[in-house]
């Protein structure tokens, strides 16, 4: 792939990303990959193809903005990052 994705190809791409964060959703909905956490088995041919698809940079940059939603989401519901646990 190119430096400068087309049209075609970046649509390409976004499909594929969208399609990869669906099965997450389905399968694993708090699955970061940033996290190093292994990747659900149902998932796979979508991730590859997702990093087939789009330009290395541009996985790992929704693979940090989908870690970061997580976050969010977790902040709004109370979660304390500098809160230690306590078990």
């Amino acid at each position: 792939m190119s430096d400068f994705p087309t049209k075609e190809e970046r649509t390409v791409c976004w499909t594929n990303k969208d399609k990869y964060w669906e099965c997450l959703d389905k399968n694993a909905p708090t699955h970061s990959t940033t996290s190093g956490a292994e990747e659900p088995a149902a998932c796979l041919e979508l991730r590859k193809l997702f990093e087939k698809n789009c330009p290395g940079q541009w996985v790992k940059h929704f693979d940090r903005k989908r870690s970061y939603e997580l976050f969010k989401r977790r902040m709004e519901q109370g979660f304390d990052p500098l809160e230690k646990k306590t078990k």
